[in-house]
């Protein structure tokens, strides 16, 4: 596909990579967040529920700006992290972190729906037979809200691959390195005659976003007619 030139490529492909990082490394963490809030009794659950969805309704700059003050090299955990050689700030490590933290949300929304729906009877038989809670998890719940979970995985890389604010306000915008396609697609239309540069990054974009957004409403039908018995 020559219609795109090497540094747009790159800008794919790192998109790509960093969106898959950010699903793979946040997944486990969202499932298990989402179970708590759906089956779970805890002192400052709402604050966590609240901390979740906190980046949905905050700007992305500001998101950013959190970012960079905690993983930076001078951050919190960043200065910590940096005496181990893990660096966050302007890699694109860094980009996936941002990633992972703006799509989490959506991944946790989708996958606590898919346990709420779980009638919890049939955990609690599994359990009534000696079955340890783990193991209720790991052979009724997961298998049964395993299409959320890839709905939830679905979502967060579309939004991942559509993150800019946050994104550019940690790791700036480093061609090979941190440039995403929002990034290059913003980078194109500051340069005169750009334009048709950018649109193909936006073509690329939309078919990436819509491909997931089908992917996502497919699985979300499966988890119907599951639940519904069909």
């Amino acid at each position: 596909m020559g219609w795109l030139g090497p540094e747009e490529w790159d800008a794919v492909r790192l998109s790509l990579r960093v969106s898959a990082w950010a699903v793979v490394l946040s997944l486990p963490l969202g499932i298990f967040v989402a179970y708590a809030l759906a089956r779970w009794r805890f002192p400052g659950k709402a604050l966590l529920n609240g901390l979740v969805h906190l980046p949905l309704i905050l700007p992305p700059v500001v998101t950013g700006f959190f970012l960079l003050m905690v993983f930076g090299r001078q951050g919190a955990v960043g200065l910590v992290l940096a005496e181990w050689g893990v660096v966050f700030a302007f890699r694109w490590t860094g980009a996936a972190l941002a990633a992972a933290v703006m799509a989490f949300p959506l991944m946790v929304r989708a996958i606590r729906l898919s346990v709420e729906a779980v009638d919890p009877k049939l955990e609690a038989a599994a359990a009534t037979l000696g079955a340890s809670k783990l193991w209720v998890f790991l052979t009724i719940t997961l298998p049964l809200i395993l299409p959320g979970v890839l709905a939830g995985a679905v979502l967060a890389f579309a939004k991942a691959m559509g993150e800019f604010g946050a994104t550019i306000t940690f790791v700036s915008n480093i061609p090979g390195e941190t440039q995403t396609l929002p990034s290059a697609i913003y980078a194109a239309l500051q340069v005169p005659g750009g334009e048709s540069g950018a649109m193909r990054l936006v073509l690329v974009s939309v078919v990436v976003a819509m491909g997931a957004l089908f992917l996502s409403e497919w699985l979300a039908r499966r988890v119907q007619r599951r639940i519904g018995g069909e």
